[in-house]
C-alpha cells in the first residue's frame, strides 16, 4: 500500500500531460506540469517520474510534429506531382515547379536555370518571387557559380550566406545579379533524368532566402524530391510539344498526299476530258470551255498578234478591236513608217507577258490573269489568258499550261485544214481573176461548194512586198479562222475578204480601213513592208474582178507615190482616185476636198470657196485677189484664216494645193453644167 501512494499523486500530471499531447500544445506548457508539482510540495519521486514523462511527452510531441511535417510535405509533392501531370504547356509547367518550391520551403525567391545547348551555358528560365531584371536575365557558364556546380556535378548545394561562401566559383555578373536581388542563402538542387550517376541534367531548381537561413536535410531532401517530380513534368512536357510537332508534321504530310492525290485525279480527268474533245473534233473554243470549267475561271483565247479568237473578251478580229498585242520585232514591226495604234501600259504588259511566257515555257502572272504562251516548236500560234483567278496552285498552273499544249495541237491542225482549202480556193481566185466571163455562174456554183459565196459582197486587196513568197505565207496565216481567200497572181498576193463576220478571222468593212489592217498585219507576219491596195465592195465574179483591177491600179499610184508599207482605197488618194477608179466619182472628190467650205458656205452665207478660188488663180497674191473680189486685204486674210481652220494646216502644200484647184476647177464645171 504504501508503494501505489506516489505513482497514485502522480497520476493526475501524467493526465495532464497527455490531455497537452492530445491538444497540440505549445511546449512551453508541458514545462509547467513539472512546476506545479514541484510548487504543490509532491514528493521528489513523484516531481522525478513528472519531468521524466514531462520529457517523454515533448520527445512524442516532436515526432508527432515531424510526422505532420512531412506529411504535409508528401501531400504537397503529390498535389505537385497531380498539378504538374495535368499541365501540358512547358511554360505553366515550370512556372508551377518554381512557384511551390517557394510556397514549400518559404522562402523570399525561387527559379529555376536551363541549359542553352547552342551557347554553351545556362540561363535564368523562370522565377517567382524576383524584383531585380539583372538578376532574371542572368546566365552561369559550367561550373560558375552555385547553380554551375550543382549542374556540373549532379549534387545539392546550399550556402546560408552566398557572399562569404568560398566553396563556388564567384563571377562579377553572378556576384551582380545576386547583390542586386538581395540573396544571401540559397539552395540549388540538379533536375535529373535517370540515375544520379549515369543520369542527364535538363535543369537547376533554386530555392533562396534574403537573409542567412541554414538549410536543414529535410529541405534539401524535400527540394530535391520536387525537382525530381519537376524533371520528369520537363522531359513529359518536352515529350508532348515534340510529339505534337510531330503530329502537325504528320498532319501536314497527310494533307500535302490528300492534295497531290486530288490534283492527280484532277489532272487525270482533265487529261481524259480534253482527250476524249480532240478525239471528237473538238474545236479551240471547246478547249477553253472545258478548261475554264476545271479551274473555275474564264480563258480568252488569242492569235499571235494578240486578236481575239473566243472567251470572254472575244470580239471580232477587227482592226480597232482591243486585243493583246505581239510583241514588237526587228524588221517586222514597221509598215513604211506609217503610224499606228497606240498601246496601252496594260497591252504592252500583257504582250511583255506572253514573251516571258514564251521564254520560259511556263504560265506568267499579270496584273490578276495568268497569261501562257501557245506554242509550237519555237513558234508563237498565240496565247491564253485565264481571268478570274488571281492564285494558282502548281496542279492548276500545270493543267492551265496543259490546255495551251493541246489548243496549240488544235490550232496546228487547223493551220493544215486551212492551208490545204486555201490551196484550193486560191484555184478559184485565180480562175476568177484571169477569166471572170467565161462562165460566172459556173464560178459562183464552183464558190459555194468550197465555202466561198462569190454573190455577197466582197472586198479585194492585192498586197505586194520584197519577198512574194513570204508574203503568200503570211496571207494564209492572216485569213486563219475565216472564209477569206488568198492566192498569188502575177508578182502580188490577192486576197478576198467578205464583207461581214464569217468566222474568228479577219473581216472587210470600209475598203480603205480594211487595207490598212491587211498592211499592218502582213507585215507582222511576214517581217518586211507590205503595201496594200483595196477596190470594193463588190459581188459576183465579174465585179469582183473589177474589184481587183481598182486595187491593183492603187496598189502602184501607192508605190509612185512612194507609200510602200501604206494601204489605201480609191477614194482615198485623191484626184488620183478619180483618175484610177473606173467610176470617176467626180462628186464624192470634190466633196471630200471642199466638203467643209461648201458647208460653211451654205450655213453662213459666206464666200470661202470663191475667196479660194480667187487667191490661187492669182498665184498665191493677197493683193490681186483682194483686186478680183473687191474686198479689203484683210478680209482675204481672214477668209484664209478660216479656210484654214476647216481644211487643215497644210491646206497649202504643193499636193494639198494641187487637189484642191483641181476640186474648185470640176466644182466650177459642174456648176455652169447644172446651171
Amino acid at each position: 500500500m504504501t508503494d501505489a501512494a506516489p505513482v497514485s499523486s502522480a497520476a493526475p500530471a501524467l493526465r495532464r500531460l497527455l490531455a497537452l499531447l492530445a491538444s497540440g500544445a505549445p511546449a512551453e506548457d508541458f514545462a509547467d506540469v513539472s512546476a506545479d508539482e514541484r510548487r504543490a510540495g509532491a514528493p521528489d519521486a513523484v516531481v522525478a517520474e513528472v519531468a521524466d514523462a514531462t520529457r517523454l511527452a515533448l520527445r512524442v510531441r516532436r515526432t508527432l510534429d515531424q510526422h505532420r511535417r512531412r506529411e504535409a510535405e508528401l501531400t504537397a509533392l503529390f498535389d505537385t506531382a497531380g498539378d504538374l501531370a495535368a499541365s501540358r504547356d512547358l511554360d505553366a509547367v515550370l512556372q508551377a515547379i518554381v512557384r511551390r518550391a517557394r510556397l514549400l520551403l518559404g522562402t523570399d525567391t525561387a527559379y529555376l536555370t536551363l541549359p542553352d545547348e547552342e551557347a554553351g551555358d545556362t540561363y535564368m528560365r523562370v522565377t517567382d518571387g524576383s524584383v531585380s531584371a539583372l538578376f532574371q536575365t542572368l546566365r552561369l557558364s559550367l561550373g560558375d557559380g552555385l547553380g554551375g556546380l550543382v549542374a556540373q556535378t549532379a549534387r545539392p548545394y546550399a550556402t546560408p550566406d552566398y557572399r562569404t561562401d568560398i566553396r563556388f566559383h564567384h563571377t562579377g555578373a553572378i556576384n551582380a545579379g545576386v547583390l542586386d536581388e538581395g540573396l544571401v542563402a540559397i539552395l540549388g538542387v540538379p533536375l535529373l533524368l535517370g540515375s544520379r550517376d549515369g543520369g542527364k541534367v535538363i535543369g537547376v531548381l533554386f530555392a533562396a532566402d534574403r537573409s542567412p537561413r541554414a538549410f536543414s536535410p529535410d529541405e534539401v531532401a524535400l527540394l530535391c524530391s520536387l525537382a525530381a517530380h519537376a524533371a520528369i513534368a520537363i522531359d513529359t512536357a518536352r515529350a508532348l510539344a515534340d510529339t505534337r510537332a510531330a503530329l502537325a508534321e504528320l498532319n501536314a504530310a497527310n494533307a500535302v498526299i490528300r492534295e497531290h492525290s486530288a490534283a492527280m485525279q484532277r489532272a487525270e480527268e482533265a487529261h481524259d476530258r480534253l482527250t476524249d474533245l480532240v478525239l471528237r473534233g473538238g474545236e479551240v473554243p471547246d478547249v477553253a470551255a472545258a478548261v475554264a470549267s476545271l479551274l473555275g475561271g474564264a480563258i480568252s483565247v488569242h492569235d499571235p498578234d494578240g486578236h481575239p479568237l473566243t472567251g470572254p473578251s472575244s470580239v471580232e478580229s477587227d482592226p480597232t478591236a482591243d486585243r493583246i498585242p505581239a510583241p514588237e520585232s526587228g524588221s517586222g514591226s514597221g509598215s513604211g513608217g506609217r503610224p499606228r495604234r497606240d498601246r496601252t501600259g496594260d497591252d504592252r504588259g500583257l504582250a511583255s507577258a506572253v514573251a516571258d511566257s514564251r521564254l520560259s515555257g511556263r504560265a506568267v502572272r499579270h496584273t490578276g490573269r495568268w497569261v501562257c504562251a501557245v506554242l509550237a516548236g519555237q513558234e508563237t500560234l498565240g496565247s491564253l489568258v485565264l481571268h478570274g483567278r488571281p492564285e494558282l496552285d502548281d496542279s492548276d498552273r500545270r493543267l492551265f499550261e496543259r490546255a495551251a499544249v493541246v489548243t496549240a495541237l488544235l490550232l496546228l491542225l487547223r493551220r493544215s485544214v486551212a492551208e490545204a482549202e486555201n490551196r484550193v480556193r486560191g484555184e478559184l481566185l485565180t480562175d476568177l481573176l484571169t477569166a471572170p466571163e467565161r462562165d460566172p455562174a459556173g464560178l459562183a456554183a464552183r464558190g459555194r461548194r468550197l465555202g466561198v459565196d462569190l454573190m455577197r459582197p466582197h472586198v479585194v486587196l492585192t498586197a505586194s512586198c520584197a519577198d512574194r513568197s513570204r508574203l503568200a505565207g503570211a496571207a494564209v496565216r492572216y485569213l486563219f479562222g475565216c472564209r477569206g481567200v488568198s492566192a498569188e497572181h502575177g508578182d502580188t498576193v490577192v486576197i478576198l475578204l467578205p464583207t461581214t463576220p464569217t468566222g474568228g478571222g479577219p473581216t472587210a468593212g470600209k475598203p480603205g480601213a480594211a487595207s490598212r489592217a491587211a498592211a499592218d498585219r502582213l507585215a507582222r507576219l511576214s517581217g518586211l513592208p507590205v503595201t496594200v491596195g483595196a477596190g470594193g465592195p463588190a459581188a459576183g465574179p465579174q465585179a469582183i474582178a473589177a474589184a481587183h483591177a481598182e486595187a491593183q491600179r492603187c496598189l502602184r499610184a501607192l508605190q509612185a507615190l512612194g507609200r510602200e508599207g501604206d494601204g489605201a482605197a480609191a477614194e482615198e488618194l485623191g484626184f488620183l482616185g478619180v483618175l484610177l477608179g473606173d467610176g470617176h466619182d467626180v462628186g464624192g472628190f470634190v466633196g471630200g476636198a471642199l466638203g467643209p467650205l461648201l458647208e460653211y458656205d451654205a450655213r453662213r452665207g459666206t464666200e470661202l470657196v470663191r475667196t479660194l478660188r480667187a487667191y490661187f488663180d492669182c498665184g498665191g497674191s493677197l493683193t490681186r485677189a483682194k483686186d478680183q473680189l473687191h474686198v479689203h486685204v484683210n478680209t482675204v486674210v481672214q477668209r484664209l484664216d478660216r479656210v484654214q481652220a476647216l481644211l487643215g494646216q497644210d491646206w497649202n502644200s504643193p499636193e494639198r494645193a494641187l487637189e484642191l484647184q483641181l476640186a474648185l476647177r470640176l466644182h466650177l464645171l459642174s456648176a455652169r453644167r447644172d446651171g
